[in-house]
C-alpha cells in the first residue's frame, strides 16, 4: 500500500507545484519576458525537452518545488537578450502580476477542488459548539457540558473550530487551557481544562475529550458557501499559525515537512477520493499562503522589494536584495532539514 501512497504523494505535490509555476510561466510568457527554463522539482534533471519556443521544460529528481528561470529577475544579466525581454524592465504592474500568479493559481485550484468535493459528496464543517463531552475525560472533570458553545480559547475569540483548534497547540502555563463557553442556559463561564497526554504517531498530543457538532452543506448554493467559508477559515488558521511561530507561542515541532505530508496522504487513502481532493486543496492553500509571505526567497519577498521600490521611487540595491534572498533560502533549507528530521523521528 505504501507504493500507492508514495505515487499519490508525488502526484499531488507535482500538481500543486505545476499549477503554481505555470502561473508564473504563462503570465511571464504573455508579458514578453524571456524564459530559459520551466522546471518541476528540484535537484538533478531526469527529463528535459527543448520546446520550439526555445524554453527547456525539465522534470527534476526531488518533488519539493519548482521554478521558472526568467531573464533579468533582478537585473539585466544576459547581453544576448533584448532589453525589453528582461523581467526587471517590464512595467511594475506586469512584474507584480507575474510574481503573484503562482499564488493566485494555487488559490484558484483550491477553490475549485473544495467546490467539487462539496458539490459531489457534500461537506461537513465543525462548529464551535460541543456535541458531546466524553465521560471521565479532562473536559468532563473540568465542567464542560454538552451543547456548550466555545467562545474563546486562552483569551482568543473564535467563531469556528477550524481556527479554534489551532489555539490548542499554543504554549500555555502548567498545561492549563482556558475555555470561555456559553452554556445552554445562556450563562457564560470560564472553565480551565488540563488535558490528558496521549502519544499518536510518535507525537505527544493533548486529549480534551470533546466532540464538536457539525453543519452539512449540500447543493449548488451550499457548496459555494462552504467553498469560500472553508477557504477563509484555512487562510485564517494559517495566519494564526504563522503568528504563533513569530511570537514563540507555537513550536516549529508542530510543523510538518515532506515526510509529514506523505504521512497525511497515506492516512487519507483509506477515506477515498473526496478526502484526497480535500487534502490537495488544503496543501494548495498552504503553499499559496506561505509563498505570499514577505520573506526573502518567497514570491512575497520579491513583491515586498517591489513595493519598497514603488515607495522610494527607485529599485532596491541589487546586491542587498540578492544577499537577503540567499540568506532567506539558506534559512528555509535549514528549517526544512530540521522539520524533516523531526518527522522521521516521529515515525519511529
Amino acid at each position: 500500500m505504501w507504493i500507492v501512497s508514495l505515487l499519490l504523494f508525488i502526484f499531488i505535490l507535482g500538481i500543486i507545484i505545476l499549477v503554481h509555476e505555470f502561473g508564473h510561466f504563462i503570465t511571464a510568457k504573455k508579458s514578453g519576458v524571456f524564459i530559459y527554463e520551466f522546471s518541476i522539482g528540484m535537484g538533478p534533471v531526469i527529463f528535459s525537452h527543448k520546446g520550439k519556443d526555445g524554453i527547456f521544460y525539465n522534470i527534476r529528481a526531488l518533488p519539493i518545488g519548482g521554478f521558472v528561470q526568467m531573464a533579468g529577475e533582478v537585473y539585466e544579466d544576459d547581453s544576448k537578450i533584448p532589453k525589453e525581454k528582461f523581467l526587471c524592465n517590464r512595467p511594475w504592474y506586469q512584474r507584480l502580476l507575474i510574481l503573484s500568479a503562482g499564488v493566485i493559481n494555487n488559490f484558484l485550484l483550491a477553490l475549485i477542488l473544495l467546490f467539487i468535493v462539496s458539490l459531489i459528496w457534500g461537506s461537513k464543517v465543525a462548529t464551535n459548539t460541543i456535541l458531546k463531552v466524553e465521560p471521565n475525560s479532562a473536559a468532563s472533570r473540568s465542567g464542560l457540558r454538552d451543547n456548550d458553545k466555545i467562545l474563546a480559547v486562552n483569551g482568543h475569540k473564535i467563531s469556528n473550530w477550524d481556527v479554534g483548534q489551532i489555539y490548542l497547540y499554543y504554549k500555555v502555563d502548567n498545561n492549563t487551557y482556558d475555555f470561555e463557553v456559553r452554556h445552554e442556559d445562556g450563562n457564560i463561564e470560564n472553565i480551565k481544562v488540563v488535558p490528558e497526554k496521549q502519544v499518536v504517531d510518535g507525537k505527544e498530543q493533548n486529549v480534551f475529550g470533546i466532540n464538536l457538532s457539525t453543519t452539512e452543506e449540500k447543493g449548488l448554493w451550499g457548496s459555494l458557501k462552504y467553498t469560500f467559508t472553508k477557504f477563509g477559515n484555512i487562510i485564517h488558521s494559517m495566519a494564526i499559525t504563522i503568528g504563533g511561530l513569530i511570537t514563540g507561542q507555537l513550536s516549529v515541532n508542530n510543523l510538518s515537512g515532506p515526510v509529514g505530508i506523505y504521512k497525511v496522504i497515506d492516512d487519507s487513502v483509506q477515506y477515498g477520493i473526496a478526502q484526497l481532493l480535500y487534502i490537495t486543496a488544503f496543501l494548495c492553500i498552504n503553499v499559496g499562503f506561505i509563498n505570499i509571505l514577505p520573506f526573502p526567497a518567497f514570491d512575497g519577498g520579491h513583491i515586498f522589494f517591489m513595493i519598497v521600490e514603488k515607495i522610494k521611487g527607485s529599485p532596491v540595491n541589487v546586491k542587498f536584495e540578492n544577499i537577503c534572498n540567499l540568506i532567506g533560502f539558506a534559512l528555509l533549507m535549514l528549517l526544512m532539514v530540521y522539520i524533516t528530521i523531526q518527522d522521521i523521528l516521529h515515525l519511529f
